[in-house]
């Protein structure tokens, strides 16, 4: 007798932030798999900021999710059944698996990969997973940071921030500030991360605090906000600074165009570069940051934390804590 799978599927597109209209959970027969394909069991779901901005019908570096679809996310999962040399019942898996307690992993589609013996989910979902990888990349492939710089990142209490920021300091940066939104998630930087100052853009002036604690402007700034956040560290960048350009979750539940940043003019006459970029892009390179990860994890320079939500069917409310900012660190959904 099959399995039965419950599956959070979209059931309309949102307006502003998710709510009880937007998914719908549902109940069918789990898959069976096929030639070379593995049935997995959901464990984990990771909570992304981007699944937000799937969910809406305009074009992107993935499609849309369609009406009636299983919500995109990635997660870490159980082998059930296998008949792929690739997998054996029992693997540990990451991969594209979706809001769902059972999916398929095939020789690629989903990016599903066993985990390797001993490695934490939660690790494999944040420091080891896409939001470390992005961190990584991001500061030294995208933002090129150089030893000396003054680095600043906004969302720096979340899964990737926080760990820009970690590498920052290992790296040589000469000031290190984050952006947050609450007194504790600044303390938590400042006291557990090693950084140099935080700034709590829900009570304080940024555009102020930011002349304050970057005296000489900022070199590199990594971005996971935009809006009024962005416009305020354009205003203050130093001469050939950077800005990298993750994410802008400012912005992910307006209805229109977001507003473009009144300061882009000093990109200009700081001669400055703004550059988006997307982590797919650097997949192949994946062992090479996780190896380094490992390596600074076991000598204590990286720290993580996970913001652990129980069972499947709230998997949209932890979406939306991403928005709220009721999260410090990584989301994760327990599926079961």
């Amino acid at each position: 007798m099959a399995e039965r799978n419950r599956r959070v599927v979209l059931a309309e597109r949102p307006t502003g932030r998710v709510d009880e209209k937007t998914t719908r959970l549902e109940e069918a027969d789990a898959p069976e798999p096929g030639e070379g394909e593995a049935l997995l069991r959901n464990r984990y779901l990771s909570i992304d900021p981007t699944i937000r901005t799937w969910m809406d019908d305009r074009e992107g570096y993935l499609p849309p999710i369609g009406i009636g679809e299983v919500v995109r996310s990635g997660g870490v999962a159980e082998v059930v059944r296998s008949n792929s040399d690739r997998f054996a019942p029992g693997d540990l898996v990451f991969g594209m698996t979706g809001w769902q307690d059972y999916a398929l992993a095939d020789d690629g589609a989903n990016y599903a990969q066993v985990l390797p013996e001993g490695v934490d989910p939660a690790a494999a979902l944040s420091v080891f997973g896409t939001t470390g990888m992005t961190a990584y990349f991001g500061l030294l492939e995208v933002g090129r940071m150089e030893e000396g710089d003054t680095v600043v990142i906004s969302g720096a209490a979340g899964a990737t921030g926080s760990t820009v920021g970690q590498i920052a300091r290992i790296k040589g940066a000469s000031r290190v500030v984050g952006i947050a939104g609450s007194e504790e998630k600044c303390a938590w930087g400042v006291a557990e991360l090693g950084f140099d100052a935080a700034i709590n853009y829900k009570t304080e002036d940024v555009a102020e605090r930011l002349r304050e604690e970057c005296p000489d402007g900022i070199d590199l700034f990594f971005d996971n906000v935009g809006g009024e956040i962005l416009d305020a560290a354009l205003g203050r960048l130093a001469l050939r600074g950077r800005i990298v350009l993750c994410g802008a979750i400012a912005a992910y539940n307006e209805d229109g165009p977001p507003r473009g940043p009144a300061n882009y003019v000093n990109l200009i006459s700081r001669r400055g570069r703004m550059e988006g970029f997307i982590i797919l892009d650097f997949i192949p390179r994946f062992p090479e940051a996780q190896a380094q990860m490992a390596a600074w994890i076991a000598e204590g320079k990286i720290k993580y934390a996970t913001h652990v939500v129980e069972g499947l069917e709230n998997a949209p409310d932890a979406l939306n804590l991403l928005f709220t900012g009721g999260n410090t660190g990584k989301v994760i959904v327990k599926v079961a």
